[in-house]
């Protein structure tokens, strides 16, 4: 109990620091406050689920007091409790009966990745109310931020627009894709940090579960309707359809890792596959749009289960008489 205590008051004043650490404006401190969530996933993965939540309530009780009880609520919310229940996933485990013995089988991964995305478009959705209550308040609120970022990055030349005369196209096609970005990034963030946590302590050796096979990562039966349904959303007035670009971002980047756990598998064994991995990886970090492929790959896979059959391919003819 008393290592628990430690673990978890020193994993919370790390990731305290992290999140504290945007303040200063830098590149380098808004790549530290993405870790934010890092220390207590290591607290769950390498210790218990209580070092993470105690990890994760020291943390915003230091931030609540230091700044405000409104960090308080941002870091809980936002970042403590989200950590604490996807290393509580992780963890999960139920005894089933294999060929006569008793083996453990493991929360899957993909239903890891489900969650993260799930969380992460309600996390950005929980912020939409900030900017306004329809979607007019929404977009002028919006624009007045993205506005006043703009001009604390220096005095700008303009006539009428922080971006200049032309920007009324720009600023409007910005608006419409900042919160379907914002449920990407967040997505992305969350697996990242629950995928280098699990690092982390495997390497230490403290890592509670075996090491999952990620090319192997399918997500459950019942995603493509929430991604089905999330996408007839995008036709509902106001600010509903807003809402439902936000979940149809979070989870096309569930099926984009996907897309990416299908690549590596059907690439196995290529001559070429390490050109293939590098140049997709290169385009979609470059260019971005390229993921959309990846989301396509992953979701004609789990329609049409395409690694079984390039699997079913490669495998040698039965020459059994």
């Amino acid at each position: 109990m008393g290592k628990i205590l430690l673990v978890g008051i020193g994993a919370g004043a790390a990731s305290a620091l992290l999140f504290a650490s945007v303040a200063s404006g830098s590149l380098l401190a808004t790549l530290l406050f993405y870790l934010a969530p890092l220390p207590i996933l290591i607290a769950v993965l390498g210790w218990s689920h209580w070092a993470g939540i105690l990890a994760g309530f020291a943390a915003a009780v230091s931030l609540g007091t230091v700044l405000s009880f409104h960090f308080f609520v941002i870091f809980l919310v936002g970042i403590a409790l989200p950590a604490w229940w996807l290393g509580y996933l992780s963890l999960l485990a139920r005894p089933i009966a294999t060929n006569g013995s008793t083996a453990l089988e493991w929360y899957p991964v993909g239903r890891l990745v489900l969650w993260a995305a799930l969380i992460s478009a309600g996390l950005v959705m929980l912020a939409v109310p900030s900017f306004g209550t329809d979607k007019e308040m929404f977009q002028a609120g919006l624009r007045a931020a993205f506005e006043q970022a703009v001009r604390m990055q220096g005095p700008i030349e303009t006539s009428d627009s922080p971006l200049g005369p032309d920007s009324e196209r720009l600023m409007a096609i910005l608006i419409s894709a900042i919160p379907p970005a914002a449920a990407v990034l967040a997505t992305l963030i969350s697996i990242i940090n629950l995928w280098l946590a699990g690092r982390i302590t495997r390497i230490s050796g403290r890592l509670g579960r075996p090491w999952p096979e990620l090319s192997a990562l399918t997500l459950p039966s019942f995603a493509p309707a929430l991604v089905a349904a999330a996408i007839a959303g995008l036709w509902l007035p106001d600010l509903a359809g807003v809402l439902a670009s936000i979940m149809t971002a979070s989870l096309l980047t569930a099926y984009a890792i996907l897309g990416f756990a299908v690549l590596h598998t059907i690439t196995r064994g290529s001559s070429s596959r390490g050109v293939a991995l590098a140049g997709t990886y290169a385009a979609v970090i470059v260019f971005g749009w390229p993921v959309l492929a990846m989301s396509l790959l992953g979701l004609a896979d789990a329609a049409l289960d395409i690694r079984a059959r390039m699997s079913h391919r490669r495998s040698p003819p039965d020459l059994r008489p």
